[in-house]
């Protein structure tokens, strides 16, 4: 998978740090050419510096050049010089008589540098012609590299070490600028995932740079895809399960018929008693289709909201979990104290319902059931605890999916604690899933103050 962030250092930092070398190169023969004109003049200044000794005898050409002069024309700490005058026959007039040709200029007075070798080690070699009357003189001076073989390492050295800083700094810089350009693709990317399966709203396109805006408006009209085909699908199960309650209820009430009247023959009795079970199960997956489809966040309408009694609405359900606790004579306990809230009636109800039907499902044979409800702080309070395996904490987000399950051998379709988390969201509450004092699992509903017109008050 190719990174939109590497591609971006690649083609910004190569291209860079190919310039920056290329300017680095020139920089060098910059500093080096005038260091080098100035070695080369500095040797052509002896040159010059032994023309006025030069004079005319005759037909021939002599120098004055003591022994002291010459010593001082030769005087340097680094490198080693040479000296050479000779007339037009190559006659050598002074200096050394090992000195290498001297090339034969046109110009006059007209230094000309060059490398050359003397001794069998590499020298600079200026010459230089010039005329003593009639006669012409060639005048050479050399000197070893030592000296600029160090001034240009030196020199190279500083210019390398200036551009590996240089560079450091250029390729942090770009790191830097390429970070912050990809900022807000970050932060799509964390936004995202930081929503829920089922959040599908649009992204904000107001707050983005230009060149994302595409990528967002794309990114909105899938989603706005993907919502209404999920819209269509819960509707499509939202009519399913609405077409089937009349047919299931009434099949239900045959059923109850069929085993009263056949109640004193047991291998039919037992027949009609797992059909009516199979379509109780049937029944309460089609209630919590329906539960599901009403619950919607999306669709919920604020106004449904009536001051209830938490307290009454787990009263009328009593009988039902008794008769359902008593099947694995589990100790089921309610301390109901009031606690008035805002609430859909009967979405409260399927609350309720859930969970402790979730509680009691989850419980071992002989376990024990409590569910609460209080006046806190903040508003009322449901809870129910059961005594059950537990939740571990990685899986205690999950639970809230939709068709999630922690046990598949314990009956049920994963949609409980789906219904129960967006009942919670239907009324500004919140739900907590904490361990038991000894062992099993507290599920705690936190509603805000029934005022209407108030904003929510959530414990913090």
């Amino acid at each position: 998978m190719s990174s939109i962030r590497i591609s971006l250092l690649k083609w910004l930092i190569v291209p860079l740090l190919l310039v920056n070398f290329v300017g680095a190169g020139l920089t060098y023969w910059l500093a080096w050419i005038p260091a080098q004109i100035a070695f080369d003049q500095s040797l052509a200044d002896a040159g010059w510096a032994m023309i006025p000794r030069l004079h005319e005898a005759g037909a021939q050409v002599e120098i004055d050049l003591s022994k002291q002069a010459e010593q001082v024309l030769r005087v340097d700490h680094f490198d080693a010089i040479f000296l050479a005058v000779r007339d037009r026959q190559g006659k050598l007039l002074a200096g050394d008589a090992d000195f290498p040709a001297l090339p034969q200029n046109e110009q006059l007075n007209d230094p000309t540098p060059y490398d050359g070798l003397m001794r069998g080690e590499p020298v600079r070699v200026v010459a230089l012609k010039t005329m003593i009357g009639n006669q012409p003189v060639f005048i050479g001076v050399a000197e070893t590299l030592r000296k600029r073989t160090h001034i240009r390492s030196v020199i190279f050295l500083a210019l390398m070490l200036l551009e590996g800083v240089l560079s450091l700094v250029l390729i942090a810089a770009i790191w830097l600028a390429v970070s912050k350009g990809l900022l807000p693709l970050k932060k799509m990317k964390l936004d995202l995932n930081a929503r829920s399966g089922e959040d599908l709203s649009a992204l904000d396109e107001h707050h983005v740079p230009l060149e994302l805006s595409p990528v967002v408006k794309a990114i909105n009209g899938l989603l706005n895809k993907v919502q209404l085909d999920a819209k269509a699908q819960q509707n499509f199960l939202a009519n399913v399960a609405h077409q089937l309650r009349t047919p299931l209820a009434g099949f239900r009430t045959q059923l109850e018929w069929l085993l009263q009247k056949h109640a004193d023959e047991p291998e039919s009795a037992h027949s009609i008693a797992l059909m009516t079970s199979s379509t109780e199960r049937m029944i309460r997956q089609t209630n919590q289709l329906l539960t599901l489809a009403r619950a919607e966040p999306a669709k919920f309408e604020k106004e449904r909201l009536r001051v209830v009694d938490l307290n009454k609405l787990v009263e009328e359900s009593i009988q039902h979990f008794v008769e359902q606790a008593h099947k694995k004579n589990i100790d089921l306990g309610f301390n109901l104290q009031p606690a008035r809230v805002m609430g859909d009636h009967f979405l409260l109800l399927d609350l309720i319902d859930n969970l402790v039907d979730n509680a009691i499902r989850y419980s071992p044979q002989k376990g024990t059931v409590t569910v609460n409800t209080l006046q806190g702080k903040d508003g009322g309070i449901f809870s129910v605890e059961d005594s059950g395996p537990g939740i571990a904490p990685s899986e205690q987000e999950l639970i809230f999916n939709r068709y999630h399950r922690l046990d598949d051998h314990v009956a049920g379709n994963g949609l409980g604690l789906a219904i129960v988390r967006d009942i919670t969201k239907d009324h500004g509450a919140r739900i907590t899933v904490e361990p038991g004092a000894a062992g099993g699992t507290i599920f705690s509903v936190y509603f805000p103050f029934p005022i209407l017109g108030a904003p929510a008050k959530l414990p913090a």
